[in-house]
């Protein structure tokens, strides 16, 4: 049977719990109702209470009552949830997850859909739905929908509302128990399945990812491209940490100069990790390193306005990278490839990081993109990483190819030594 969870604060929002309880069991699903709550009393029943809540975060819910701190306690019980849908999924009993709140319900229940695998349905229904959903979402495949009103009873606008959300993640989850089965039948296993390989991409790398990406597939893989807008990056992260790569193709690092310069599409400190840990063979290349992504031209930042300045569309200003960032970006990206418990090799584009930046182009800048290099040299001496330079510009078709078949090569040598 098909079995959908609700997971929410029993306390503040019973009455609605309740109400999308049973339009759940109308659509013919079972429901395990999970309480969040902490101060005041479930107005429903739970199937999953919020003392077991709070001690699967190790600690019980007379002491999150008693220290009255509700930042701490939201904390505790989204901690304490994460574990309680981790478990119930192990079970074989969570095929999609539902819930409603404002800001302090919707951090609990999101913290806990993001570790949930991809693929599990995941329904977040919000008054927070309208604004930045970044922090809520990170790079988990959560559906966000706007509740319009508050979610303070069930009125004429929120019922037809929290009724979608209902027959939505019923439907989700009933095609993911379908497809989750069939994935179990012997006779699929393995069935035409292709290695997934993970490659990262930006408007100014696309000719040569692309032609990376055409030469993996003739070679056998499924090549997912991420592209590299700081939620991109994250998600490639996310993706790798959990093992599904046989490979990355990580050619694009523009996040990283976002990162080191106050760009608005860093990926965040731990861009280029997660591969590393998990001992993924992997391609690094230094796109887009070359330069940092901004937003319309009037915001650009006084400290960049003296910048060598290209307005990329009218929502992204970039500037080029200096000599001494890209010494220190040289110097990061060396940090992080020293730690790869994997096979690792470096492929370096000498005449250039991006379509801006090849010969002729308004950021081709040898002596920055030479210092880049020289750092990068300098700090993988003496590490198993390989180095290997290409007399050519990082979109030059040929020098994708010639990515995707260096990475095929070591995946290869990976496989021959299981």
């Amino acid at each position: 049977m098909t079995s959908v969870v609700l997971v929410g604060t029993l306390d503040t929002k019973g009455v609605e719990y309740g109400w999308l309880r049973e339009r759940l069991l109308r659509a013919g699903v079972e429901v395990v109702l999970v309480d969040t709550g902490i101060m005041g009393e479930p107005r429903v029943a739970a199937d999953v209470p919020r003392e077991a809540v709070a001690r699967a975060a190790g600690t019980e819910l007379s002491d999150l009552r008693a220290a009255a701190d509700r930042g701490a306690a939201v904390t505790t019980m989204a901690r304490g949830a994460e574990a309680a849908l981790a478990r119930l999924h192990a079970e074989g009993r969570l095929h999609g997850v539902l819930a409603i709140g404002g800001s302090g319900g919707t951090s609990i229940a999101t913290r806990a859909m993001r570790a949930l695998p991809l693929g599990v349905p995941k329904l977040m229904v919000s008054s927070m739905a309208s604004g930045d959903v970044a922090p809520y979402v990170g790079s988990a495949d959560i559906t966000m929908m706007y509740s319009v009103v508050d979610i303070a009873g069930i009125n004429s606008v929120s019922a037809p509302v929290l009724a979608n959300a209902a027959e939505a993640v019923a439907g989700m989850a009933k095609a993911f128990q379908r497809a989750s089965m069939e994935l179990r039948r012997p006779a699929r296993l393995g069935a035409g399945a292709r290695p997934l390989v993970a490659a990262s991409m930006a408007g100014v790398t696309t000719t040569g990812v692309d032609a990376a990406r055409e030469r993996l597939t003739e070679l056998g893989y499924e090549v997912l491209v991420f592209h590299s807008s700081g939620t991109g990056g994250r998600t490639l992260e996310t993706l790798a940490g959990q093992g599904i790569f046989a490979g990355v193709l990580d050619l694009t690092l523009g996040e990283l100069a976002d990162d080191l310069c106050g760009g608005i599409l860093t990926a965040g400190p731990d861009r280029l990790s997660a591969a590393g840990r998990a001992g993924i063979p992997q391609v690094v290349s230094l796109g887009a390193l070359d330069m940092v992504k901004f937003g319309p031209l009037e915001t650009l930042p006084e400290r960049a306005r003296y910048r060598r300045i290209r307005i990329h569309n009218p929502s992204i200003t970039v500037i080029r990278t200096t000599e001494t960032e890209c010494a220190e970006l040289g110097r990061r990206v060396a940090a992080k490839l020293r730690a790869s418990t994997g096979p690792t090799a470096v492929c370096l584009p000498l005449r250039g990081l991006s379509a801006l930046g090849a010969p002729g182009g308004p950021y081709h800048d040898p002596r920055a993109d030479g210092a880049l290099f020289s750092m990068l040299r300098e700090g993988l001496r003496g590490s198993a990483a390989r180095l290997y330079d290409y007399d050519t510009h990082i979109n030059d078709p040929a020098f994708g190819r010639a990515a995707a078949d260096r990475l095929h090569t070591m995946i290869g040598a990976v496989s021959a030594a299981a």
